[in-house]
């Protein structure tokens, strides 16, 4: 079930919410609970109710080793045996679902073998769900984590807003809203904030990214060699189809939890205005970068082992960080180039040479453009092909520009550069979508603008368009 879906916009959310906060004002608050969970799992199982099993055997294999390592002195057991049973458990899923296949494929490959594909279809949310859970473990193991029970855990594995494409969540900042009583009454500040955010997520959705989406398909997925000008419309366009996408989801996800009285970690904080790569990423899927900072990087070692294994630490760790998005060789030197990226700009910190910030934000944004080129690229050499369009290798056609007119597999479509415009406006110099609801009061500018965009937004939603973070 999509968020910019009428499904779930006008049936699935509107009966959670009800049901849920009927039940807590009737004081049932272990079956609300219980509700939400189940409305949780319905929502996953909308997609395809074959994976249901899956997520309810990983819950459970999780609480039960989170449990275990949680009451090491009653169950006498080695506690660093049972966290490598998790992790392993853990990994060996993803590994299974997500990149099995690539496995066999490169097997063959290298041996000319011919190793039938499994054809593993991925499960939604997989990624993320584990991810989350891998975190529970650890810190179970550090003895970081409170008496939960099944139940609350159940939902902060599952809890709907963040299930499909994140955040990843740490229980520290979610369990105990679970359990607070507060929350379990309707809060209309926190209605309007929520519909908010959902307003505005569903706009740069429906109408900037989806409307992009065809001349991303246009350059990246012909076979056809793109000149100069083509090269750099496909690559801005995906760049900010991207952008606004995954920040759309973000801010659908914590506005539609606001409505339960929730609040989910922030995600998403304009990372284009960055200035190096290293603010990006603090900027960027702000949960994976925790994520991996503390589960991967400070346990390498961090920069406290001396500069060279502190360079290392930050290569693998954003090569893990590229190998966690896609089973394909483009994802893997994605993360090269990010993790040589990281490791260039600590230099340059060390050398303690000044940049103007302006000029260092656009090399910063030229740079992602670069690299995004290999994030969504079908293969290597479509991306290398690209990279030599870009340059002006592979021919400059200045008519391009007088005709803003390209064709591509789904016919003619001409390019407002009022939307590149636009895109460059919201992505640089205006305010995000959580600097305006830190400073939200319920006003009638506030009501015209929510519903403008809503209906803006929903009146344009006339084909299914899945958000670009499901496929991870």
């Amino acid at each position: 079930m999509l968020f910019n879906s009428f499904e779930f916009l006008f049936i699935f959310l509107p009966i959670t919410f009800f049901i849920y906060f009927y039940l807590n004002k009737k004081r049932l608050i272990k079956l609300g609970i219980g509700w939400l969970t189940v409305a949780s799992l319905i929502f996953y199982s909308y997609w395809n109710i074959n994976y249901l099993p899956l997520i309810l055997i990983s819950m459970v294999f999780n609480y039960t080793v989170g449990y275990t390592l949680s009451h090491p002195s009653a169950l006498k057991i080695n506690r660093k045996l049972v966290l490598m049973i998790g992790l392993i458990g853990n990994i060996g899923l993803l590994s299974y679902y997500k990149y099995f296949d690539f496995l066999i494929n490169n097997i063959n490959a290298v041996f000319h073998s011919g190793f039938d594909t499994l054809k593993i279809m991925l499960p939604l949310g997989i990624s993320f769900f584990t991810f989350t859970q891998i975190a529970y473990l650890v810190d179970a193991y550090r003895k970081e984590v409170s008496e939960y029970d099944f139940l609350n855990y159940g939902l902060f594995v599952t809890f709907f807003p963040h299930l499909i494409a994140g955040p990843i969540l740490h229980h520290s900042e979610m369990m105990p809203q679970f359990a607070d009583i507060r929350k379990k009454i309707i809060n209309h500040k926190n209605i309007s904030k929520g519909l908010f955010l959902i307003s505005i997520g569903l706009f740069k959705k429906v109408l900037i990214a989806d409307f992009l989406s065809p001349f991303v398909i246009g350059i990246f997925d012909s076979v056809a060699t793109p000149d100069f000008f083509e090269a750099w419309v496909g690559c801005l366009s995906y760049s900010f189809q991207l952008y606004f996408d995954f920040s759309g989801y973000c801010d659908m996800a914590l506005g539609i939890a606001l409505l339960f009285n929730i609040a989910l970690p922030v995600n998403f904080n304009s990372p284009y205005k960055s200035q190096n790569i290293q603010e990006f990423w603090r900027r960027w899927h702000m949960t994976l970068s925790r994520f991996l900072k503390n589960y991967i990087y400070i346990p390498l070692g961090g920069n406290r082992i001396g500069e060279f294994k502190t360079y290392r630490n930050l290569f693998v760790t954003f090569l893990i960080g590229g190998i966690w998005h896609g089973a394909n060789w483009t994802f893997i030197i994605w993360g090269v180039l990010h993790g040589l990226g990281a490791c260039v700009n600590r230099l340059w910190k060390k050398l303690n040479i000044n940049m103007n910030k302006y000029l260092a934000i656009f090399i910063t944004f030229i740079f992602l453009n670069f690299t995004w080129m290999f994030f969504r690229a079908p293969s290597i050499h479509r991306a290398i092909e690209l990279l030599k369009s870009l340059i002006g290798l592979n021919g400059i056609n200045p008519l391009v520009i007088n005709k803003l007119r390209f064709t591509f597999e789904n016919g003619n479509i001409k390019l407002s550069l009022f939307l590149f415009a636009g895109c460059i406006i919201m992505s640089f110099f205006m305010k995000n979508s959580m600097e305006w609801v830190e400073k939200f009061k319920p006003s009638k500018i506030y009501f015209i603008v929510t519903i403008l965009l809503f209906v803006l937004s929903v009146s344009s939603m006339n084909k299914v368009s899945e958000f670009l973070y499901f496929q991870f």
